[in-house]
């Protein structure tokens, strides 16, 4: 059986032309849980030549924590582009039969996408796939994905 939970007030923070290092990649989770800021889901793209996009978000109460973080950042890397996207929210369903079963994302998506949801980031796991959504479109996604499941 399946078990949707909801997270609301959630920023996306977006880094586009970071250098594809994992070191760096370390460094900037580093600078993030030294300034006490926990990261929930996490999302790269794959490398570019020496250049990757890295998303990842934060509860909107570390808002202002990760605006000194992405600060410091572009400090260090002025080529770094930074957005950051609050307001969010996200959407998990779990079901321990998604590593045994094919389609739950396909129709995760698929009812986000019949209610026209601005999907900001998609993560899974073996039993986990988590949509963010702008707030305006949470009630829709989530009456669609309940209505497929």
């Amino acid at each position: 059986m399946y078990e949707i939970t909801i997270r609301e007030d959630v920023t996306l923070i977006s880094m586009h032309d970071s250098p594809a290092d994992i070191s760096t990649v370390a460094d900037v989770f580093q600078k993030i849980a030294d300034a006490g800021i926990n990261v929930d889901m996490i999302s790269q793209t794959p490398p570019n030549g020496q250049h990757s996009s890295l998303s990842f978000t934060v509860d909107g109460d570390d808002f202002g924590g990760i605006l000194r973080v992405c600060a410091e950042m572009r400090e260090k890397n002025p080529d770094l582009k930074i957005s950051v996207s609050s307001g969010n929210c996200k959407i998990s369903v779990y079901d321990a039969q998604m590593n045994e079963e094919s389609g739950y994302a396909a129709k995760v998506l698929a009812a986000a996408a019949s209610v026209r949801s601005d999907i900001r980031m998609v993560t899974t796991s073996e039993c986990d796939i988590s949509i963010l959504v702008v707030q305006a479109d949470l009630e829709n996604a989530v009456q669609a994905i309940r209505s497929i499941l």
